[in-house]
Order: C-alpha cells, then structure tokens, then sequence
C-alpha cells in the first residue's frame, strides 16, 4: 500500500492509536475527547481507512466543546479537515457515501444537542457535494442551501463557526 500524506488540519500521532483512545474517555465527550477523535482520525486516514477517518472526525465535530474551549484555538472544528479527506481520497468508493451519510444524520439526528449536531451534518454533508459531486445524494432527502446552513450554524453553532466551515469549503474551490 502507497503511503499517505498526513492530514495538515489534524494533529500528527506519535504512536500508533486504536479505538481504545476513544474508549478511555468513557461517556465524556469534552476537550480530551475530541482531540483523541482526531488524533484517531489521523492514524485512521494514514493506515488507509478513509470512511473511518471521516467518522472520527465527525465524532471530534460532535463533542461537547464551548466556544472558548482552549482545544480550538490549537485544532478548529474539523470542517478543513474533513474537506481535506474527501479531497485526497484517491478514489469514490468509499466504504459508504460520506455525501448520503452526512444528509441522513442530518435530517435524522436526536437527543442532545440535536439542532447543532444537525447543522454540522450539513455543513459537512455541502463539503461531500463539493469535494465529490459524483457522489449521489437520496432525492428523496431534502437538502439544504449553503445560505440555510450558514444561518443554522450563525444560530447553534460557535461565534465563527460559519467561518470556519466558510474557509474549508473555499479550500475545495481552490480558493
């Protein structure tokens, strides 16, 4: 197997990770939580298991971090770092459609926090779109406009967030 390119918008690990990093953090999903996910998903991206990869950082995205949180001014929300992956996979076939799954948690998400974790499935859900149009979305799904998401995430998410995702979005325009 070729060997990859780190990710530049994750942290690079000093030892091989397993899910275990995850795991020692029990039901905690704060600080340390999130950045084991994305340490996790740079060991998954460099062992070659893109939609892993995805999913760790997704799971960074989830946790529950407040808008000062320390963590973020070192590692951002992970939206670069998700459009990244998508970008870099060398092939479509990834082990399940980053673009469908991203519009059903979307629309399906629950529980705590459901509107804000709802609001960065779509944001990430218009990085898919971006990053790999040939992907099919489910027509029977609704979606949502880049102007919609830049409201849900003005209204639930942090003080910048729509920055943030704003700037990943235009490293896939080339921007």
């Amino acid at each position: 197997m070729q060997q990859r390119v780190p990710c530049p918008f994750l942290p690079i690990v000093d030892e091989v990770c397993d899910y275990r990093i995850l795991q020692q953090h029990g039901a905690r999903r704060d600080a340390g939580f999130y950045l084991s996910a994305l340490q996790y998903a740079q060991q998954l991206w460099l062992d070659g298991h893109a939609g892993r990869a995805l999913l760790a950082a997704t799971r960074a995205l989830y946790a529950d971090l407040a808008e000062g949180d320390e963590i973020l001014s070192r590692w951002s929300l992970p939206y670069a770092a998700l459009a990244w992956m998508m970008k870099h996979h060398e092939r479509d076939d990834f082990p399940g459609n980053p673009r469908l799954s991203y519009q059903h948690q979307a629309t399906r998400l629950r529980g705590d926090r459901a509107e804000l974790r709802s609001a960065r499935a779509w944001a990430v859900w218009a990085l898919a779109c971006a990053a790999r149009p040939s992907l099919p979305g489910d027509v029977t799904c609704p979606e949502r406009s880049n102007e919609e998401i830049t409201m849900a995430l003005q209204q639930w998410g942090h003080g910048n967030e729509e920055l943030v995702w704003g700037n990943a979005l235009s490293l896939l325009a080339g921007k």
